[in-house]
């Protein structure tokens, strides 16, 4: 599938930032807080795009809520996968929604999300555990949503939730 295939392409151009830009991003708080700003502001800024279109096609995007109690009766292994996913998922829908949004701000907007996602995705990529990287089997909740800035709701709520929580759990052994 072309999101799978961009997927794979992203991840090769980007694997060589290897498991030091992970230590850096998990053991440097700030640099987890910049994902949450930046995603709070792409949702601003696609927020104030005029006559954005609603999608002819609708974007599956992951759910991407939970509880914390189950979050952390989880492995870290099984929420590196659940976040994998979610993200593969949502250059996906990314992907879907820029060929149907063809004015100019929701499209910029657009391309700065996907180039975000990409840029999240080789880090997760290299905390993969046994058998080095890969690309997991996933099975997610979805939904489908035909209004852009949904996807830009669910990229953010991903950051602050279990992006956010993941850091924090892997915090505990890499930082030390």
């Amino acid at each position: 599938s072309p999101p799978g295939l961009l997927l794979l392409t992203s991840f090769l151009l980007h694997v060589e930032e290897g498991r030091a830009s992970l230590t850096r991003l998990v053991c440097d708080n700030r640099l987890i807080q910049k994902y949450i700003e930046e995603a709070k502001d792409m949702l601003n800024r696609v927020g104030q795009c005029q006559a954005l279109p609603t999608l002819t096609c609708p974007a599956v995007l992951p759910l991407v809520d939970f509880t914390l109690q189950q979050w952390k009766s989880k492995s870290n292994e099984t929420k590196w996968q659940e976040i994998f996913c979610d993200l593969a998922l949502l250059v996906g829908a990314v992907v879907e929604a820029r060929g149907q949004v063809t004015q100019e701000c929701g499209a910029r907007q657009l391309s700065q999300l996907h180039e975000r996602v990409n840029s999240v995705l080789p880090l997760l990529q290299t905390s993969s555990w046994e058998g080095g990287p890969r690309v997991p089997g996933c099975s997610l909740r979805t939904m489908e949503q035909t209004h852009v800035p949904s996807i830009f709701l669910t990229y953010r709520q991903l950051v602050q939730g279990k992006l956010r929580f993941f850091f924090l759990d892997l915090a505990k052994d890499l930082c030390k």
